[in-house]
């Protein structure tokens, strides 16, 4: 079911008040799902100023595309799937040159999570770049998987059917990504026995808050203009 404030439209009637020429509808879905669009990007491309482009391109192109929504899918769907895959053009063209997207430690120092406070304690800085560090080695398809469903939490047939594929698809996508990450992971816990969490990763918390100030090249919604990105 798509997010409505109390009293307030749904995701599927601002799409379609949008589609039908209102100024202000788009601005309100973008200020709903926006932080949790950030995140996914952010943590699948693990870099601020590619994730930003990445998300206005999104933005741009579902701005764009609203007419053809047909409610086959949750809005918040729709929106995540047009992120993604505007995620993994990046991701694929930075492989392509074959430039690491976490390749330094003041890059990393910037991506640690926005509630972590300064004075946290070393141990746990580190242990979260590790993890990104980590992320950063899979195919982008394998960690765009493990971001929707070990980060963000989503069901794997909701994260299916953000990325338009069978949930066969997903899983195996998340064994091959977490065994592929496990040997890097395995020595962050205290615990031998019990490592399922730092294997995978996992962060339960849907849609991380970040704040609008960390965003800074998301399109004005009542004036996107430019961008690309796939629908």
């Amino acid at each position: 079911m798509d997010d409505a404030a109390p009293g307030g439209r749904s995701d599927q009637e601002l799409l379609a008040l949008h589609a039908a020429g209102d100024p202000d509808a788009f601005g309100e879905l973008v200020r709903r799902h926006r932080d949790r669009l950030w995140a996914v990007a952010l943590r699948t491309l693990g870099d601020r100023e590619e994730a930003a482009d990445a998300v206005q391109d999104a933005l741009v192109s579902a701005y764009r595309a609203a007419h053809t929504f047909r409610g086959e899918s949750a809005v918040t769907t729709w929106l995540h799937r047009i992120t993604v895959n505007a995620c993994l053009d990046r991701a694929r063209k930075a492989a392509s040159r074959k430039t690491a997207p976490l390749d330094d430690t003041e890059r990393l120092e910037r991506l640690l999570e926005p509630h972590e406070p300064a004075d946290a304690p070393a141990e746990r800085h580190d242990l979260h770049r590790q993890l990104l560090a980590a992320l950063a080695t899979l195919p982008p398809e394998q960690r765009a998987v493990l971001v929707l469903v070990d980060m963000q939490g989503y069901p794997v047939a909701e994260a299916a059917r953000i990325l338009d594929v069978p949930t066969g698809t997903v899983k195996s996508r998340c064994a091959r990504g977490r065994a592929k990450l496990a040997p890097r992971l395995t020595h962050l816990r205290a615990d031998p026995v019990d490592n399922t969490d730092a294997e995978r990763g996992r962060n339960r918390t849907q849609g991380t808050s970040v704040p609008p100030a960390a965003e800074p090249r998301h399109p004005d919604p009542g004036s996107v203009k430019g961008g690309g990105g796939r629908t």
